[in-house]
């Protein structure tokens, strides 16, 4: 019998959202562009926004208009955030992978939530968009609570309200502060290398136990680290 073959599924698993499980960058895009637009700016190339999406609204309105005052840039975040609730869900989908990745974990008994730095109201509103919200077990936001990742409150919290030790959960993350968090919450962790990262960065010393090139190899049990 193969390793692969006697490994199973993670109990649960929670996911980071932009990056991870969703290619949002589509919807960010349209959203900088029509601000842009505004601002009598050509649009900005997909390229060149989607290294910034898992950094958040803030790197990407710096991305949008880096000669901006940083000050400035900060009083557009909620205007951005306004244009990027309407443009939600109609640009972006999951990355290739993720929805036969999902429905492995389900036929495998295993639970599965989510807990991103995107605003819980967008968040709560994108699930239904996916189709995801009778499959979704949590959902944490970024201002859900007090503090947001990389600190691992996220996390814990996470998986506690799914009734699960926080050991025999894995976190899949496509940013650093994904893996500290994981790390910190006591969570084996996946380094999700199909999503978005800027040039400087560099997943191998994040510390992730598992680094995974695309979502579809997750459909193998003996692709995800142990748990606890």
């Amino acid at each position: 019998m193969t390793q692969s073959s006697m490994a199973t599924f993670p109990q649960a698993v929670l996911f980071d959202l932009d990056g991870t499980l969703l290619d949002s960058a589509p919807d960010m895009l349209a959203a900088v562009n029509l601000m842009r637009a505004q601002r009598d700016q050509p649009p900005m190339p997909l390229d060149e926004l989607r290294p910034h999406v898992s950094k958040g609204a803030r790197a990407m309105v710096g991305a949008a208009f880096p000669q901006a005052d940083a000050g400035l840039r900060d009083a557009w975040i909620p205007e951005f955030l306004a244009h990027y609730q309407h443009e939600l869900g109609r640009h972006g989908t999951p990355f290739a992978g993720v929805e036969a990745m999902l429905a492995q974990l389900e036929a495998a008994g295993s639970v599965w939530g989510i807990v991103t730095n995107k605003p819980e109201y967008l968040a709560v509103q994108l699930i239904p968009l996916l189709g995801w919200q009778a499959r979704c077990a949590v959902l944490i936001g970024g201002d859900t609570l007090p503090v947001r990742k990389p600190d691992p409150l996220p996390l814990t919290v996470a998986a506690e309200r799914i009734g699960i030790d926080p050991a025999q959960c894995v976190y899949v993350g496509d940013d650093e502060r994904d893996i500290i968090a994981a790390r910190a919450a006591g969570m084996p962790s996946v380094v999700a290398l199909w999503g978005y990262r800027l040039p400087e960065d560099d997943p191998a010393a994040w510390q992730g136990d598992v680094l995974v090139e695309e979502a579809a190899a997750l459909c193998d049990p003996g692709a995800w680290p142990a748990t606890r």
